[in-house]
């Protein structure tokens, strides 16, 4: 952690190396974290561009009472909200997979995947505290401060998802013994 908090120094000194060293380990986490609030992969790298920009832009704002991961990612959450309200797309809105046959298919055989279900069935917010917590292993404080959010209503939304996923996995898992 010394080690991040040398090279926030030497980056807010102007060491555009240090920047680069500094945010190097988070670009292929932020990439993938993104592509699950972003409509497509070009969105998510636009967001992640704008993230560093921005994280470079006011890096002399950060705090290092706080994680300086948690500090990037609330950027990167803004910059992909920033997206969606750019291209006027509803933040929870879902596709209509029936209206093609293939896309049917193609959804159906995802349902299996975890995330692919998360994705569906939970808000885009939730989904990202889960995300946050089980793939980015942040700790409920963090995923808190990354949202914006109490850390009761983190604990409480986090159980309430899984929760969810799990009576989906169960119905999808019915209605695939149903169909096999």
């Amino acid at each position: 952690m010394s080690d991040e908090l040398d090279l926030i120094d030497a980056a807010k000194a102007g060491s555009v190396v240090a920047f680069t060293e500094l945010v190097h380990d988070y670009r292929e986490r932020l990439l993938r974290f993104l592509l699950t609030r972003c409509a497509s992969f070009a969105d998510a790298e636009d967001a992640l561009q704008d993230t560093l920009i921005n994280a470079y832009r006011y890096l002399h704002s950060y705090d290092s009472r706080w994680r300086f991961s948690t500090w990037l990612y609330r950027i990167a959450i803004r910059n992909a909200a920033n997206l969606q309200a750019d291209a006027g797309e509803s933040p929870d809105e879902l596709q209509d997979t029936e209206a093609d046959p293939l896309l049917l298919c193609i959804a159906l055989s995802e349902r299996e995947n975890l995330w692919v279900s998360a994705r569906r069935v939970l808000r885009k917010e939730v989904y990202a505290a889960m995300w946050l917590r089980y793939v980015e292993d942040m700790s409920i404080n963090d995923v808190a401060a990354v949202l914006d959010r109490s850390v009761s209503w983190t604990k409480v939304n986090l159980l309430r998802a899984r929760k969810q996923l799990d009576a989906e996995l169960a119905r999808t898992e019915k209605e695939s013994k149903a169909y096999g």
